[in-house]
């Protein structure tokens, strides 16, 4: 298993971090999810076979802007 932390810009509220944590999770593979709209970081538990670009595409597909992997 894996961990991709992701720079989301558009989160403002912690209902936005459950539309983002309900997004992945529909993703086969995706293990954990967790938002966080003050520091703008999506953590994501998956299993090796995910790669981020999908993840990063289901997040820019409701909305918001990933700006990238925080190392």
């Amino acid at each position: 298993m894996k961990e991709i932390n992701l720079n989301v810009e558009g989160m403002e509220c912690t209902g936005c971090e459950n539309r983002i944590k309900n997004a992945v999770k529909t993703i086969s593979g995706v293990n954990e999810v967790e938002a966080n709209h003050e520091t703008g970081v999506v953590k994501v538990k998956v299993e090796d076979n995910v790669n981020k670009e999908e993840i990063e595409e289901k997040i820019n597909s409701i909305g918001f802007d990933v700006k990238g992997e925080i190392n």
